[in-house]
């Protein structure tokens, strides 16, 4: 911290931003958003995007300063012009709602396949919802899938599960059951609801994949736990016999468990 701030003070401009991480994380002061505010701003007029990015960040959550829109998104379009790829992400979501700039779903769509091609699994994800809708741009299902399979081949939980779908469906492309089934497993590890519960539906069924009754009660009862409804189901593995539905809760809970600690340790 103290080599960061002599350097700032001499017009450094990532020695900076450094401090103003410090400040945000509290890492080895007290957590200080206000202070990180002022060093960011003080790198953003100097011409430093990461500097304009974090400061734009704290107006969207109101960190240090209140929350403004309209100042996050001049902050994000600072560092957007300098190629940053989350700035153009933000910008461009900030377009999608009409949150800051005027709503423009055109721009939106400029910003975001930016960031999608800039390996940026979010803006991926979102740019095939905007194919899917045809929003701001000419509705496209082969495009709409193909990023979708660029952010699930990144591992994002949503997009594993909605490629999926999209793979099961055919839409845009041609249907591969086994493939499907491998992200549903994914994103149900992940914790997407709906992927648990598909998930318990294909292993109830053993349709498209093998039949596992233990495994369809344990998918289920996490997306249950996860507020997923599906009370015909329920119904349905409530007949399953005692051996197997203990089994199911017994290795739900590990599952819960085991996703507890690697959260832990990722804090």
């Amino acid at each position: 911290l103290k080599l960061a701030q002599a350097s700032a003070k001499n017009g450094d401009t990532r020695a900076a931003v450094i401090v103003g991480k410090i400040y945000a994380d509290g890492r080895v002061v007290k957590q200080n958003y206000a202070m990180a505010a002022k060093w960011y701003h003080f790198a953003g007029t100097r011409g430093n995007a990461e500097g304009s990015f974090n400061l734009a960040i704290l107006y969207v959550n109101g960190r240090g300063t209140k929350k403004h829109y309209p100042r996050a998104a001049q902050w994000f379009e600072r560092a957007a012009r300098t190629g940053h790829v989350l700035a153009n992400y933000n910008l461009g979501l900030l377009f999608l709602s009409g949150k800051g700039k005027p709503e423009n779903p055109i721009r939106a769509h400029l910003h975001i396949r930016y960031a999608a091609q800039n390996n940026i699994p979010a803006a991926q994800y979102d740019l095939a919802t905007l194919y899917q809708k045809g929003h701001g741009v000419e509705a496209d299902a082969y495009l709409a899938s193909l990023w979708l399979r660029r952010a699930a081949e990144q591992g994002m939980g949503e997009a594993q599960f909605e490629y999926a779908v999209t793979l099961l469906k055919g839409h845009g492309i041609n249907a591969d059951v086994p493939k499907a089934m491998d992200y549903l497993r994914q994103a149900a590890a992940k914790g997407i609801a709906g992927a648990q519960n598909r998930l318990a539906h294909a292993l109830f069924a053993g349709r498209l994949i093998k039949k596992d009754l233990k495994a369809a009660a344990k998918w289920r009862l996490l997306a249950r736990g996860a507020g997923l409804p599906d009370e015909a189901f329920d119904k349905r593995l409530a007949k399953l016999p005692k051996k197997i539905r203990q089994a199911a809760i017994r290795e739900a809970a590990i599952w819960r468990e085991r996703v507890r600690l690697s959260v832990k340790v990722a804090d």
